[in-house]
């Protein structure tokens, strides 16, 4: 069974899988998963059993995946009678799944609204008196927030502040154009089904404001700088033109955006696989929309040509990766 949410011994809260890849790769703190201890996100299952009693996880340090993250029972795992996150086929008993059984299949746990505002951990030091080997590998805690405070925080599923979470969501559900449709995102002051939040970046001048994702044609690599050449086009009629033209769109990341990126290491990884990649990617990115811009001609710098072209301006908001199924 495929979980939306897990307990995390060490921070003392309730993390989705997507908080937990996100601090993974985090640069600026101290979390690897793997030494992490995880257990039932319900209070009543999980006061029920000794601290051993704990959840696995599935895609939480691959940078690059296709198959959706999440985390999982495990072959010990037990749960109370009436527990939600009982699954069938790893019954409360700790009866082994089938291989495989929990690893495929798509996002179920739509986030409601995308936070703007990323969710932060501060961590404190533990305390003197206790003993070492009772330790857990440094266990931190989140400054202020109890176990019992975390069920009112304002993070997944309902909603997060992780722009892969959504971004799964629709991938993983593209198919699916109903669900898409009914069910609602909100980032900033925008609300609209996830179906409609998502514009092809063909469309980008239907609206502002929205997630725009496209299929990549190249990804040109400047060293220290990138540039992402989408292979659908803009339709668009200037002033002075009779009829409408297409117009390439292409978005720019910077070397000091980069540079300054708290995950600048995966970040560097995710991408360079992208280039060496033979499979078909997607970009997507929120909180800046491509505009026309005259760009000078490499053969002749004294005349210009329109593309749509923007500078990233967050790489929280951010994603390049393969996605089957996308059309």
């Amino acid at each position: 069974m495929k979980f939306d949410l897990a307990y995390c011994l060490g921070l003392d809260d309730k993390l989705s899988i997507y908080d937990v890849r996100d601090l993974n790769f985090d640069e600026t703190v101290a979390f690897d998963s793997a030494k992490e201890h995880f257990q039932c996100p319900n209070d009543a299952c999980r006061s029920a059993f000794e601290a051993s009693n704990e959840l696995g996880t599935f895609n939480a340090k691959n940078v690059n995946y296709v198959r959706t993250p999440h985390f999982k029972n495990l072959p010990t795992t037990q749960h109370v009678a009436g527990c939600p996150y009982v699954s069938l086929k790893t019954p409360g008993s700790g009866v082994e799944a089938s291989d495989g059984e929990g690893d495929g299949g798509p996002e179920e746990h739509f986030p409601s609204e995308l936070l703007l505002t990323r969710r932060e951990y501060v961590r404190k030091p533990a305390a003197p008196n206790v003993e070492a080997d009772v330790l857990r590998d440094d266990p931190v805690r989140v400054a202020g927030v109890s176990a019992k405070e975390s069920a009112s925080r304002e993070t997944a599923p309902d909603k997060t502040s992780v722009f892969a979470h959504p971004v799964e969501c629709f991938v993983s559900n593209f198919a699916d154009k109903e669900l898409l449709k009914r069910m609602p995102l909100k980032v900033g002051e925008h609300t609209a089904p996830y179906g409609s939040f998502f514009k092809k970046i063909e469309y980008l001048l239907d609206n502002k404001g929205l997630i725009y994702w496209g299929k990549i044609k190249e990804i040109k690599d400047y060293t220290q700088s990138f540039r992402i050449d989408f292979e659908q086009k803009v339709w668009f009629k200037q002033a002075d033109e009779a009829k409408k033209k297409p117009y390439s769109v292409n978005v720019y990341l910077s070397k000091k955006l980069i540079d300054n990126y708290r995950k600048r290491k995966a970040f560097l990884e995710e991408i360079k696989h992208a280039i060496d990649s033979d499979k078909e990617l997607f970009c997507f990115f929120y909180g800046v929309t491509p505009e026309l811009k005259q760009v000078p001609s490499k053969k002749n710098p004294e005349q210009t040509f329109g593309v749509f072209s923007v500078n990233i301006e967050n790489l929280d908001h951010f994603i390049v990766r393969e996605a089957p199924g996308l059309a």
